[in-house]
C-alpha cells in the first residue's frame, strides 16, 4: 500500500431480524426480542493487494426498538474519524479509543456507559477490523503478535490504576510470553471450548428444550444454558428435563437476565441448586456490585457469572475488588471496543477470575471469539473452565461466520474481526424499508 489514505465516511445501517416470531432469544426479561444490529462501516480510499477497498466493519447489538437510536449515536461520532489518516488511526488504536471516550461533548451522554459507549465501541471495533485487514491478519492473531508494551499502550488506566497499574499489567503480560508458542499450537489443534444457549430460551416448549438439549450433547458442547426466572415451578420442570437429556457430566448453567431482587435470587438459586448448576448468570441488576457479592456468598458453591451488561472497565474493577463474581462475561459490543475489553481481561487475570465471554445475538460470536483467543495466548494463558457462548442463529448473514466443530470454536483464518455482513442481508433486513419488513 502506498500513498496516504483517509477515512472517507462512517456509514451506519439499522438491521433487524424478526427472531421474536419463533421466540429465539426469549428470556424472563426480554419476552419477544428482534435481534438487531446498528451496523457501522468505516469507509476508506485505500485498497489492499488484491485491489479490494479496505473498510472496517463492526456493530452494536440491540434487540429491536431503539436500534434507530443506537444508529444515530454512532453517526454522531463521524466528525471524530472522517477525514483522518488511515495509517494514523491503525497505528495508534489506543490513542483513538482514548480520544473518543474522552470527547468532552459526546461523553456527557454517558459517560462511558449505555448507548453512547456502545457507539464508541462500534467505531473502535470497526477501526480494529480495518487495522487487522490492512495487516492481513485475523484480529486474534494481530493482537497476539503485539509486544507486552504495545498491549499496555492500548489500555486507558484512568479510574482503574488503583487496582491495576501499567507496570503491573506489563509484568503480567511479559510473564505470559513464555509458553505462548505452545498455547498457539494447542489453539490450532484443539480450538476453544463453546457452550450453547440454543436449547434454553424461555419461550421454547418442553419438547423443543429436550430435543435441542440432546442435540447439543451430540454436537459436542461441554455445557448448555437455560433461561430461568419466569416462575419456580416451570424452572424446576425445565431444568429436570434438561439434566435428564444431557446427563450428569455436561455442565448446566442458568441465566436470570437480571430479573430478581437480591434475597429473591438467593432463595430461587438455592431451590434449583440440586440440579448441579454450572453457574447462575445475571441474578440481579447488572449495576448492583454489592448485591452480587451478597448473592455469591448466599448461593455458594454455585458460581456467579455476570458481565454482558457491565458498562465499563471501572465496574469490572469493582466487581473483582468486591469478590462479587466467579466468572467474568465480557461482551464484544457492550463496552468501548477491543481496548476496554483488553483492560477487563488484564483485571480478571490479576484477580485470578476466569473469563467466559457472552455471545449469541447478531455478530457477537463472530467478534468476541477473537478477544477470547487473544486472552488465552497473551493474558489469561489458560483454557481451564473457560468457554465462549455459542448460539447457532443468524451466522449465515456474515461473510466469515464462526466455525464451531464438535463444540469448539476453530480459530478464524480470514482477516479482521469477522463482522462483515453480506450486502444481500443488509438490504433484506434493513429497517424499516428492507424486504423482510415491508412484506411483514
Amino acid at each position: 500500500m502506498s500513498g496516504a489514505s483517509t477515512i472517507t465516511a462512517l456509514d451506519v445501517v439499522d438491521v433487524r431480524f424478526p427472531t421474536s416470531r419463533m421466540l429465539d432469544g426469549s428470556d424472563a426479561m426480554n419476552a419477544d426480542p428482534d435481534y438487531s444490529a446498528a451496523y457501522a462501516v468505516l469507509r476508506t480510499d485505500e485498497s489492499g493487494p488484491d485491489g479490494e477497498v479496505l473498510d472496517g466493519h463492526a456493530l452494536a447489538f440491540t434487540i429491536g426498538r431503539g436500534n434507530d437510536v443506537q444508529v444515530a449515536a454512532i453517526e454522531a461520532l463521524a466528525p471524530l474519524v472522517v477525514g483522518r489518516d488511515v495509517a494514523e488511526i491503525a497505528d495508534d488504536l489506543g490513542g483513538l479509543a482514548r480520544r473518543m471516550v474522552r470527547d468532552s461533548q459526546f461523553r456527557w451522554l454517558g459517560p462511558e456507559k449505555g448507548i453512547a459507549h456502545m457507539a464508541i465501541g462500534a467505531v473502535v471495533n470497526a477501526a480494529w477490523d480495518l487495522a487487522a485487514r490492512r495487516a492481513d491478519r485475523p484480529l486474534w492473531q494481530y493482537l497476539a503478535e503485539m509486544s507486552p508494551q504495545q498491549i499496555v499502550d492500548l489500555v486507558d488506566f484512568r479510574h482503574i490504576s488503583d487496582a491495576l497499574s501499567p507496570d503491573e499489567a506489563l509484568d503480567l503480560l511479559t510473564a505470559r510470553v513464555d509458553g505462548r508458542a505452545a498455547r498457539l499450537a494447542t489453539l490450532h489443534a484443539e480450538g476453544y471450548a463453546a457452550y450453547t444457549t440454543g436449547p434454553g430460551w424461555i419461550g421454547y416448549s418442553d419438547d423443543k428444550l429436550e430435543r435441542l438439549s440432546v442435540e447439543a450433547v451430540e454436537r459436542g458442547y461441554c455445557q448448555i444454558k437455560l433461561k430461568v426466572g419466569g416462575n419456580p415451578v416451570d424452572d424446576e420442570r425445565r431444568l429436570g428435563i434438561a439434566r435428564r437429556a444431557i446427563g450428569e457430566h455436561i455442565g448446566l448453567a442458568v441465566d436470570a437476565n437480571q430479573i430478581w431482587d437480591v434475597d429473591q435470587a438467593i432463595e430461587w438459586v438455592n431451590g434449583l441448586a440440586h440440579h448441579d448448576l454450572a453457574w447462575i448468570e445475571e441474578p440481579t441488576s447488572p449495576d448492583d456490585v454489592l448485591g452480587h457479592a451478597r448473592i455469591r456468598a448466599g448461593v455458594h458453591p454455585v458460581p456467579v457469572a455476570t458481565g454482558e451488561h457491565m458498562h465499563n472497565r471501572v465496574m469490572a474493577k469493582q466487581f473483582l475488588q468486591a469478590e462479587a463474581l466467579d466468572v467474568l462475561q465480557i461482551d464484544a459490543a457492550r463496552v468501548g471496543g477491543v481496548n476496554e475489553n483488553v483492560a477487563m481481561l488484564l483485571l480478571a487475570a490479576k484477580y485470578g477470575v476466569r473469563v467466559c465471554p457472552h455471545a449469541g445475538g447478531v455478530g457477537l460470536c463472530e467478534m468476541v471469539q477473537h478477544i477470547a483467543m487473544f486472552d488465552y495466548l497473551s493474558v489469561g494463558a489458560s483454557l481451564e473452565g473457560r468457554m465462549i457462548e455459542h448460539v447457532d442463529h443468524l451466522h449465515e448473514h456474515f461473510v466469515d461466520p464462526v466455525h464451531v466443530v464438535q463444540g469448539r470454536y476453530r480459530p478464524p483464518v480470514g482477516t479482521g474481526l469477522n463482522a462483515r455482513m453480506h450486502t444481500e442481508s443488509l438490504e433484506r433486513y434493513r429497517f424499516p424499508d428492507g424486504a423482510e419488513w415491508r412484506d411483514s
